[in-house]
């Protein structure tokens, strides 16, 4: 209800809302039902019928953009931002004028302009606030034009940030590409998707930081974060491109629409993460095998949704020494044909799943009909026909990083719809050819 109401408040409407007591997926037919007519049907139609505004949430006049909020210790300070939900429960660097202005002078962007107005809470995205929640991250000032393209992406409609809330509580992933990397210091070898390398791991807080500071997607005992439990940020992933292109393969920025000399940031949801997937062997089809085995069984639960929408979101880690193997004989298009002809599962289960997870029906033959999903699906009527997870060739991301010298993989799963993988070009500032000399004789 408190979601609701502050999705009201950053819309600008006067809402209506019915609340139905409970979860219903695990109440019986019968307490359902005695819900629906005592508690729901009333609410509703008291709603449809009479002068109803949603219940107001506490709220207080909020500080000028750029205007000095606090003074004190840095102990003092960590506090005041804990108190106010201004932080993500770690320690923050205090966003003081002067290390915001070093932030500014990596953009030939005005301070105020703004980029966009971003659900929940309907704030406006402007350059400024960009840069205050990149200090407050732990970003050095460099990073600001990544900052800066990211924003860009969640901003993007396709990208439906205003679902970022749901209960499945997926997190954004960040894919960087193009010279950037190297010039930032992005590790894209071993532990690549860990905590520890300063720029991958800021600039995946930066994010989750900027969703829940201007976007309001907060946990208790803020009011915009429903995921039910949730998981923490990633960090910004990078590509080895240097191996990918030395054995033959496009870099995934290319594969988005970019030139190999540009840089790049692609965001997507992720709300699945399979094991680490081990292949072994000199043939490219046992390795795209165990893929299938391991990582898109690992998605199999959640598969039916994106049926639903009519596509499917994955990103493939592919270990180098694994990548090098299948590019002996297969090109990426080859790849994806192959996982998307193996990655199957029962009808009959994937049904099951979605019946389970939200009382949904899964109409295989009304999708067809629709046009979200091809004829293939409904070629017979037997139940546990084999029918495919992967809707497109084209909805798989295989990025090339991690060891060298081991044989491991990893995916990682968009929520389908809600954050939908989007890419923005890194516009980089008048200032930059400067500040790469200086570095360098430095």
């Amino acid at each position: 209800m408190r979601q609701a109401a502050l999705v009201s408040k950053g819309l600008g409407l006067p809402l209506p809302v019915a609340e139905y007591p409970g979860a219903p997926m695990v109440d019986s037919d019968e307490d359902m039902r005695q819900k629906v007519e005592k508690h729901l049907l009333p609410a509703i139609i008291q709603g449809l019928t009479q002068r109803h505004l949603t219940p107001a949430i506490p709220s207080s006049a909020e500080p000028e953009p750029g205007s000095v909020v606090f003074s004190g210790s840095l102990h003092d300070i960590e506090e005041h931002f804990h108190k106010n939900l201004w932080s993500d429960g770690l320690p923050i660097i205090p966003p003081t004028s002067e290390a915001v202005d070093e932030f500014l002078r990596f953009t030939d962007r005005a301070r105020d302009e703004v980029i966009g107005v971003l659900p929940q809470e309907g704030r406006e995205a402007s350059t400024l606030s960009v840069a205050v929640n990149g200090v407050m991250a732990g970003c050095r000032p460099e990073y600001m034009p990544v900052l800066l393209a990211v924003v860009e992406a969640i901003a993007d409609p396709q990208f439906r940030l205003e679902d970022a809330g749901s209960t499945p509580g997926w997190e954004p992933l960040i894919i960087i590409s193009g010279p950037i990397i190297k010039t930032l210091d992005l590790n894209y070898g071993p532990g690549v998707m860990r905590i520890g390398r300063q720029a991958n791991s800021s600039i995946g807080r930066f994010l989750r930081l900027y969703m829940r500071n201007l976007c309001g997607y907060r946990i208790l005992p803020g009011d915009g974060d429903k995921g039910s439990i949730g998981y923490t940020f990633n960090v910004a992933l990078a590509e080895n491109e240097d191996w990918a292109r030395d054995i033959g393969w496009t870099s995934f920025g290319e594969e988005m629409g970019f030139h190999s000399d540009d840089s790049a940031v692609t965001v997507q949801s992720v709300v699945c993460v399979s094991p680490p997937t081990y292949s072994s062997g000199t043939t490219a089809e046992g390795h795209a095998q165990q893929f299938v085995d391991a990582i898109y069984r690992a998605f199999s639960y959640w598969a039916y949704s994106g049926l639903k929408r009519g596509f499917w979101h994955s990103v493939i880690v592919i270990g180098p020494s694994i990548a090098k193997v299948i590019a002996k004989h297969w090109t990426k298009a080859q790849l994806r044909e192959f996982l998307v002809k193996n990655a199957t599962m029962p009808a009959s289960q994937m049904k099951h799943f979605a019946t389970k997870t939200g009382g949904m029906e899964l109409d295989f033959e009304g999708l067809v009909k629709e046009g979200l999903l091809q004829k293939d699906y409904v070629t017979t009527s037997d139940p546990d026909r084999l029918v495919r997870m992967i809707v497109k060739p084209e909805h798989i991301g295989i990025v090339v990083a991690g060891d060298p010298g081991r044989n491991q993989s990893r995916g990682y799963m968009a929520n389908h719809s809600q954050g939908t993988r989007t890419s923005k070009k890194i516009s980089l500032p008048r200032c930059w050819p400067e500040w790469i000399k200086a570095r360098q004789s430095s």
